[in-house]
């Protein structure tokens, strides 16, 4: 019976990969085949198509200029504000802690009109600062590090200290070397929020220099009446290429981060 229920969680397991698996091999084979003498043939001609044609250049460094910004401002604020959560006691505390939580029951479209007033009047409609801002720190990832943080053992930070180090020094030579792994998580879902980011870049932007990835490959390849699909599946292969390095890079921490920050509610 062990042997029956391990053969068919490790097949329920099987199928649920291959499912998952199957619209990412779908989208590069479309994006590889082109039609040939009789039928399809494999080629890169959809990727350098896609790059040479229009200013998708732009798009991708678009997004990763802002995903960079985006993921750095997470990873310092984000910790710095978990820290206080987690170290300090200070009037209000308890009060801030739900304020922080009440934020993550907030859904995004809920605060985009007023965003977009508030940048309209300042003036910052269709600039980096408008992509940028409003994503610089996010409620889940100071409640991910205030857990993390926690899971820390204090000692390391009072012999620091005895050492002669300054809160800062702390911070930055104790604490943040210790969360490394919750760093990662913080890194990955941010720059995976934001590169997918399509409704505010939307909204946020107007012209095509400013235009992130999913906005451009939005806009691109329709015609009046058909989709260049081939193109178009390119084009977005092109944009998972981060998403899967950043992956590769981090996937060793993810586990441990959000495991041992879940530790201590």
């Amino acid at each position: 019976m062990k042997r029956f229920r391990r053969a068919a969680l490790y097949a329920g397991l099987a199928a649920l990969l291959a499912a998952s698996l199957y619209p990412l091999v779908w989208m590069f084979v479309i994006a590889l085949r082109v039609p040939g003498d009789g039928g399809w043939r494999p080629s890169l001609e959809h990727f350098v198509s896609v790059w040479r044609s229009g200013p998708f250049d732009r798009y991708f460094l678009n997004s990763v200029w802002v995903a960079a910004w985006v993921v750095g401002a997470n990873m310092l604020l984000a910790s710095m504000v978990g820290y206080a959560l987690a170290r300090r006691s200070f009037r209000g505390r308890r009060v801030l802690v739900l304020g922080v939580l009440a934020t993550l029951m907030v859904p995004r479209q809920v605060t985009m009109i007023p965003v977009y007033l508030l940048f309209a009047k300042m003036h910052w409609i269709d600039t980096y600062a408008a992509l940028i801002v409003p994503f610089a720190v996010d409620a889940f990832n100071v409640f991910l590090m205030s857990q993390y943080i926690q899971t820390i053992p204090e000692e390391l930070e009072d012999a620091a200290r005895v050492d002669g180090a300054g809160d800062f020094a702390v911070f930055f030579r104790v604490v943040l070397p210790l969360a490394r792994p919750a760093l990662a998580v913080v890194a990955i879902n941010t720059f995976l929020t934001n590169w997918n980011s399509f409704l505010y870049p939307l909204i946020l932007t107007h012209s095509e220099s400013m235009r992130t990835l999913p906005v451009g490959l939005a806009l691109y390849a329709q015609g009046e009446h058909s989709v260049d699909w081939g193109p178009l599946m390119a084009g977005s292969a092109l944009a998972t290429i981060p998403i899967l390095l950043v992956f590769l890079v981090f996937q060793r921490y993810i586990i441990e981060g959000i495991t041992r920050g879940a530790l201590k509610g």
